[in-house]
Order: C-alpha cells, then sequence, then structure tokens
C-alpha cells in the first residue's frame, strides 16, 4: 500500500473560524465529504457549503448541552481504524463505520476563559473533552489521517494535496500528529495548573508546563548552542508580547537582557515620573529616575558610561525625540518602551541595527507568576519574587534617623537592588545609581566593585569626588559582618537598606552607630542567582 493516502472524508468542528470557509471551500472543491458539528455546520452551510451533521454518521443527536457529540465508535473508529489491517477492515464494513481522514480541530479557549478572568464554573465549561479525544486518535493514526490543530497549517494541508493529487505524505501527516500531541499537552497542562491554583496547591504532585514556539533563535548563549524562544501564554507584558518595529532578530541574550531591563523598570511607576534602566549581561549598569525622560536616561547613562555601550535601554513612559536622540548619541542594541513617538520612530530609523521594542504598557511588578530553573534533572519552581516595602514598613534601627530625601533615595535602591545579581550593592544619589556591585562571591567585594564604579564615574563626568559621598546604600541580603557595611561607609555612603536578621545584627548596627550612619531594616531579602 502507497504511503500516499487521499482525503476524502473530513471532520471539521472549530471554536476559532478564522480560515474555516476558504478550507473548507478548498477541500469541497477537490471533493472531500465534510462532517460539522454546532457553529462550524452552520457557518459551512451559511457559506453555501454542502455539510453533514455528525450526529448523522453516529445515530445520536448532540446532547447534555453539547458535551456528548462526537464521543462515538463512529467517530473515533473512522479515526483509529488502520487501512491496511484486514481485521480493521473487516469492523469497519461490520459496522457501517467510514474512515475520516482529515480531523480539524480546535479547542474549546480555556485558556483565554481563564486569562478573562471567568469564574470557577465557566472554566470549567470550557475544558474541551470531545476535542482532544479525538485530536488524540488521529495523531496516534498518523499514518492515515491528518489531523490540523492550527489555523497556520490549513494552507500547508492544501499544499500538500497539491503537490500529491489530493493526498498528502507520511512526513506531513507525522508532523501534524506531533504538533497536535503537543498543543493537547499544552492544554492539559493549562487545566492543571489552574486546577492547583484553585485548590491553592504549592507543591502539586506533577506539574505540566507548555510553551508556544515565538522564534527559532540564530543560537544560544553561544554561537555553538541551538537556541529558540517559547511564550507562556499570560500575555504579561514584556519582551514575550512586544511589536518589534526594526532592527534585526534578537538573540538569546538579548531577549534575556531586555526582558531583565523591562522587568527592572517597571518597578517604577509611570505616573510618579520618568524612569529609565539599562542593562548590560541581566545586570543594571544605570537606573534614574528624572523630571524628563531624557534627564532620567543621562542619569543612567552617566553611572556607567562605558557598560552602557552595546545596552539594552528600557524605558517606564513612551519614547519621545528628545530622548531617542540621546540614545543614538551611542550603540545600544534594544530598546523597549510602553510606545512611542512618530518623531522618536523616524530617529531611530536612521540607526538600523536598533531594535525597537515597544509594548501595550507595563507588567505588574506584583502581579504573581511562577518561575523555573532547570538543575540537572530537574527544575526548580518558585514564585517570582515580586515583595516590596513600602515606607511605613521600615525600621529604623540605627540612633540617626534617614531624612526624608535619605527615605526616598533608600526605597529607590532597594527596588535596584532586587534586580542586581547577589552579592548586590547599590549606591544611590538623587534617584539614579551611582555604582553597582553586583554578583561577587562577598558582600564586601560587591561594596567595593560599586565603589570603584562610582570613581569611575567621578572620573568620567570630571567631578572633584565620587558620587558616592552622601549616597544611600542598598544591601540585597543582610550584612553577615561590618567589613561590608564598613566599606560602603568609607565609600560615601551615609544611609544603608539591608534586610536584617543575621546573628551580628547588633554588632553591625553598632558600628552604622560609630560611623554616623542611618540604617533601616526592611525585614525581607532579594537574593537573585
Amino acid at each position: 500500500m502507497t504511503d500516499l493516502h487521499p482525503i476524502r472524508r473530513a471532520l471539521i468542528s472549530v471554536s476559532d473560524k478564522t480560515g474555516l470557509i476558504d478550507l473548507a471551500k478548498a477541500l469541497s472543491a477537490r471533493g472531500v465529504e465534510l462532517l460539522s458539528t454546532g457553529g462550524s455546520a452552520k457557518a459551512m452551510r451559511d457559506a453555501g457549503l454542502e455539510v453533514k451533521d455528525v450526529s448523522e454518521v453516529t445515530g445520536f443527536p448532540e446532547m447534555m448541552d453539547g458535551r456528548v457529540k462526537t464521543l462515538h465508535p463512529k467517530v473515533h473508529g473512522g479515526l483509529l481504524a488502520l487501512r491496511d489491517n484486514d481485521d480493521h477492515v473487516a469492523a469497519m464494513n461490520e459496522h457501517d463505520i467510514a474512515g475520516i481522514d482529515l480531523l480539524v480541530v480546535n479547542l474549546y479557549p480555556f485558556e483565554a476563559t481563564v486569562a478573562a478572568g471567568a469564574d470557577y464554573d465557566t472554566c470549567i465549561e470550557n475544558i474541551d473533552i470531545g476535542g482532544p479525544a479525538m485530536i488524540r486518535a488521529a495523531s496516534k493514526n498518523a499514518a492515515f489521517v491528518n489531523v490540523i490543530v492550527d489555523v497556520e497549517d490549513y494552507d500547508k494541508l492544501l499544499g500538500d494535496m497539491e503537490q500529491h493529487d489530493g493526498a498528502t505524505c507520511p512526513k506531513f501527516r507525522r508532523k501534524l500528529s506531533q504538533k497536535a500531541y503537543a498543543r493537547t499537552a499544552a492544554y492539559d497542562a493549562a487545566v492543571s495548573t489552574w486546577m492547583a491554583e484553585q485548590l491553592e496547591l504549592e507543591a502539586p504532585k506533577r506539574r505540566a508546563f507548555a510553551g508556544e514556539l515565538k522564534q527559532t533563535l540564530r543560537y544560544g548563549e553561544n554561537s555553538h548552542q541551538k537556541a529558540a524562544f517559547y511564550t507562556d501564554g499570560s500575555g504579561r507584558a514584556g519582551v514575550a508580547t512586544a511589536t518589534q518595529l526594526q532592527g534585526k532578530e534578537l538573540s538569546y541574550n538579548n531577549i534575556n537582557d531586555t526582558d531583565a531591563a523591562f522587568e527592572l523598570v517597571s518597578e517604577f511607576a509611570p505616573e510618579n515620573g520618568p524612569a529609565v534602566a539599562i542593562i548590560k549581561h541581566a545586570n543594571p549598569c544605570g537606573v534614574a529616575v528624572g523630571a524628563t525622560l531624557v534627564e532620567a536616561y543621562q542619569k543612567a547613562f552617566d553611572c556607567d558610561r562605558t557598560s552602557a555601550f552595546g545596552g539594552i535601554v528600557a524605558l517606564n513612559q513612551p519614547l519621545d525625540a528628545e530622548t531617542a536622540s540621546k540614545i543614538v548619541e551611542i550603540f545600544t542594541e534594544v530598546v523597549i518602551a510602553p510606545g512611542a513617538s512618530e518623531e522618536a520612530k523616524e530617529i531611530f530609523a536612521g540607526k538600523k541595527n536598533l531594535r525597537l521594542l515597544l509594548t501595550d504598557g507595563l507588567p505588574d511588578p506584583r502581579a504573581p507568576i511562577t518561575a523555573y530553573k532547570q538543575v540537572a534533572g530537574g527544575l526548580l519552581v518558585q514564585d517570582k519574587d515580586v515583595g516590596t516595602v513600602a515606607l511605613d514598613e521600615l525600621k529604623v534601627v540605627t540612633k540617626v534617623a534617614p531624612t526624608d530625601e535619605q527615605m526616598a533615595d533608600l526605597l529607590f535602591a532597594w527596588k535596584v537592588a532586587k534586580h542586581v545579581k547577589s552579592n548586590a550593592i547599590v549606591y544611590v544619589k538623587g534617584g539614579a545609581t551611582v555604582g553597582v556591585g553586583a554578583g561577587q562571591m562577598s558582600r564586601l567585594d560587591s561594596a567595593n566593585v560599586a565603589a570603584s564604579k562610582a570613581q569611575r564615574m567621578a572620573d568620567a563626568l570630571e567631578l572633584d569626588e565620587s558620587p558616592a559621598k552622601g549616597s544611600a546604600v542598598a544591601s540585597d541580603a543582610f550584612f553577615p559582618f561590618a567589613d561590608g557595611l564598613l566599606e560602603a561607609a568609607a565609600a560615601g555612603g551615609t544611609c544603608v537598606i539591608q534586610p536584617g536578621g543575621s546573628m551580628r545584627d547588633e554588632e553591625v548596627i553598632k558600628a552604622a552607630d560609630e560611623a554616623g550612619l542611618a540604617m533601616v531594616f526592611t525585614g525581607m531579602r532579594h537574593f537573585r542567582h
């Protein structure tokens, strides 16, 4: 028997009617018999096509509010029967089961229903049963049956049929089968994840993960690594949902860094004023707020002009022409913002390698998200760090209390430290970072690195002294010893924000008092590995 199998009979039942009529007309023109249910059948009949109801085939009407309509041997037998198996063919003849050569199904919109905030019962009713059952049956029988679960495959199906005179080739059917199984797996993952959330299960016995391919990447972190970018369907504003207006394709590292930049800048609500974050290798090299967007950019850029070259710039407000003109003065990989003026777009258009990504808004920095990290043989799963502290939650632990101006810088520094690789030390002055120490093995080293960067900033701007003088200092975790704190004080820090909770807190507080520092505890740490 040839591996090319003609399509003579198709069952079409879709919730998304996009492209349905064009597909159905093309199939009908080839003499394919059309079976369908409910709204799909009506839409095709309204287009003048001849369609047979599945209920005519099964001899049973749709029942139980449509819950039962395709779960029948005459449907599943038509999908599962091996056409080259004599016993299967005999059973088909005996029970009057006709083969189904093509199944076109897209499932009830469960994910969209959940995303829309529907109540429990509505979500339950949008769990498709018959659809996944048919998809899995057809997918198992890819030797004979085609299964389409994605609108984008309609033209591919018709193309393969055209190439093979109304039939399809085995490789094409197997590709469809793989995609179909992945779709039902993703669907089941969405349902099981939602149910776990409804039950408030922190660690369910099994977890299912799913993603949809957005982009095949040129390579991964390095050129010898293969990579791809998948979206999770959450619709969270950011690099996964942004529209790229110009520039070459994003790389693996671009995507990672752009995500880090936009998540950081989103900590600063746009109604509180413009904010800019410049990221390099997933760490901020400059973050600032300002009276205008261009002022915020300049302050962020000044923090570390060397590292800003080839960096990622994230804005919390739409890009304007003045800021765009300033950004293009140096080489920048990516700019991401919640919108841009036409003038700004025109300015960027002259920089063909600069990627401009626009989003519909900012992500909610407090929205709960599940984060995953792969380790050998498994996955670590945790809640995303969405922890925040308010002014009235800070505990002053030193004899000297921070001034209002210092408190504003401390809270700013704390937001930034949350997005810096541990161990993290951040110096802030006047609503801008002036030194960032990231990813060091000791907190003392991070304090040294941040102070060194502050001095480099002074040299670059030809300042009389390090901008760390008079700065606010944030530490993402407690100081285990007083040495890191004293290093920050030596660099010029005058106030400190840290979680507290060390066995040596009293020693550290005493050192702060002796150095004349104001210090507050948050009671919360922000490790970032």
